[in-house]
């Protein structure tokens, strides 16, 4: 059974951190692609990050860049994802996702076949 648990969301001051955790199971982890999405209040599902378990390589959505990081320990199958100069724009549900569809698809959620349930970020102003 495939499963993937996301932790580490919580109430954080704008300028604070947090760090994201993915753990998976029940698929041969290092053959995928990992993702990180979320959806802010009323808005739809974006693209936050996403990085191949096989040789580490990254992309970020611009909103993030320089200052959130997508990391990986195949050895644990599990996923990071490191927050860091939050905003309250950054607030919403964080989903990570698995799939096997590599850059620039990997940017869609539709080229993930796993998702999680979810962590809530808030970031307050």
């Amino acid at each position: 059974q495939v499963q993937l648990v996301e932790s580490g969301g919580g109430l954080v001051q704008a300028g604070g951190s947090l760090r994201l955790s993915c753990a998976t199971s029940g698929f041969t982890f290092s053959l995928l692609i990992m993702g990180w999405f979320r959806q802010p209040p009323a808005k739809e599902r974006e693209f936050v990050a996403a990085i191949t378990t096989r040789d580490g390589s990254t992309d970020y959505a611009d909103s993030v860049k320089g200052r959130f990081t997508i990391s990986r320990d195949n050895a644990k199958n599990k996923v990071y994802l490191q927050m860091n100069s939050l905003k309250p724009e950054d607030t919403g549900l964080y989903y990570c996702a698995a799939g096997i569809v590599g850059p620039p698809r990997w940017r869609s959620g539709d080229s993930y076949v796993h998702w999680g349930q979810g962590t809530q970020v808030t970031v307050s102003s």
